[in-house]
């Protein structure tokens, strides 16, 4: 079959997806069985092999649709090429801001070392806020949208900064002709009815962190005593998406080898009355709770438990938005973004506390990529390009796969972690992304077919 069309099943229901448009195909049996051996120019071939298992009269029909689909793009589509904008230094659209240093949650698989990233736990100043502020601005160009995200750690912990620089956002904005979009991840623990008003009045995207189930949260969770957090995080969470009539919030979770029917935890959270969900498998090395190849076939398993699950409580009325599942099947995002993905390391940059410069927070600490500070701004100019040639069409193991247009060649930050190079990605996450993929396709599609019934 050509590398360029990916086929699979879910249920009785066959797909075709065509690499390059992003076109996907609900087919029978027959066209999933004949795509085997067409390609395009070998209708002969495709009849011989067939006739005495189908007839040969609804394979020709078969092959008149598939001719149609090729000539209309959506079949054997031309191979996508680099857009000279690759060739242009990429312009800054969006910054995170590591606003604390420190947290008071320890959980156990936290990529920042429970919030001090590997160094002394320290708070973002005003002074370097407002030079990060000062740096997108200028460095953004002629592009009008703008993101700044705050992080940490947890930046409810510096939440003075978080207004000061709110403020300072809301009046530059408008001295530039500029628009920001303001969010700010936290685990709950300080979402109090002050700092919620703070949020709401200032129209600041929040992400909240839960892990599913209470006993699942509270295992990998605990605050810094050690105590259990779920009861008072949920409590606040419901708060917080009480106040802005459900929307403007998003709830991320992260599952382990611990909780590997992750579908109970994403019910769990559903159940609870948070609507716009994700949950991710944890990135670890040699810890208890990091996934293993040798569990690949269980959460392939599971992944297809919470399709049932999902297309069951959407058809029940109590449907919920799910990260993972949301995707595009007619209009995708554009050709750049298909290729790199987030961007990280030309067009998305991280500040820590101290104003110096990464590719992204998760890259924060490894001084191999610190690029600079905002005072002085990127100071190792090739690091830049480095990552805005790292797209899917650069990447061997990414070139002639069929999910490229879609992860867009995975996360940096897990590469370097497990290869010690961003142009070589992390093939566990792999494995995994092209079966949400997979899952995603398949609902969505099931979803369109379900609704014109």
């Amino acid at each position: 079959m050509n590398k360029n069309i990916h086929k699979f099943h879910y249920k009785d229901v066959y797909f075709l997806l065509d690499v390059n448009s992003g076109a996907v195909h609900a087919v029978d049996k027959m066209i999933a069985d004949m795509m085997d051996v067409f390609d395009g120019k070998n209708d002969d071939d495709v009849i011989n092999k067939y006739m005495n298992i189908y007839k040969p009269l609804e394979i020709k029909e078969a092959l008149s649709e598939l001719h149609q689909l090729i000539e209309a793009e959506q079949l054997f589509a031309p191979d996508i090429t680099v857009p000279p904008v690759f060739s242009e230094k990429g312009i800054v659209k969006s910054m995170c801001l590591l606003v604390a240093h420190d947290c008071n949650l320890r959980c156990k698989y936290c990529f920042a070392d429970t919030g001090d990233f590997g160094a002394d736990r320290q708070l973002m100043n005003r002074q370097v806020g407002e030079a990060a502020v000062e740096y997108i601005i200028e460095h953004s160009g002629s592009r009008k949208h703008c993101e700044i995200d705050f992080f940490g750690g947890e930046p409810l912990v510096n939440m003075p900064l978080v207004k000061h620089i709110t403020a300072y956002v809301r009046k530059r904005e408008k001295e530039a002709g500029k628009i920001f979009k303001l969010t700010l991840t936290t685990n709950g623990i300080l979402l109090n009815d002050e700092n919620i008003k703070f949020l709401n009045d200032n129209n600041i995207s929040v992400v909240i962190s839960l892990d599913g189930r209470k006993s699942v949260h509270d295992h990998m969770r605990p605050d810094a005593g050690g105590h259990d957090t779920y009861n008072r995080v949920v409590a606040n969470f419901k708060k917080l998406v009480k106040s802005r009539n459900d929307e403007n919030y998003y709830m991320r979770g992260t599952y382990t080898k611990y909780n590997l029917d992750f579908t109970n935890d994403v019910v769990s959270m559903a159940d609870e009355g948070f609507d716009i969900l994700s949950i991710e498998p944890v990135i670890a090395k040699d810890e208890d709770y990091a996934i293993l190849e040798s569990d690949l076939p269980q959460i392939f398993a599971e992944y297809d438990k919470l399709v049932n699950t999902y297309l069951q409580y959407r058809r029940e009325g109590r449907g919920f938005f799910f990260f993972h599942f949301n995707i595009d099947l007619n209009n995708g995002p554009c050709v750049a973004k298909r290729l790199s993905g987030c961007g990280a390391g030309h067009e998305y940059y991280a500040v820590a506390a101290n104003g110096d410069m990464y590719p992204c927070h998760q890259f924060v600490g490894r001084e191999k990529y610190l690029l600079g500070n905002v005072f002085e701004g990127v100071t190792s100019t090739q690091i830049p390009q480095h990552f805005r040639n790292c797209h899917v069409l650069n990447k061997d193991k990414c070139r002639d796969c069929w999910a490229r247009y879609f992860c867009s060649g995975g996360c940096h930050a897990n590469a370097d972690l497990f290869n010690n190079d961003i142009y070589k990605p992390y093939e566990l996450g792999c494995e995994l992304q092209k079966k949400r993929l997979e899952c995603a396709i398949a609902v969505q599609a099931l979803m369109s077919m379900e609704n014109s019934h």
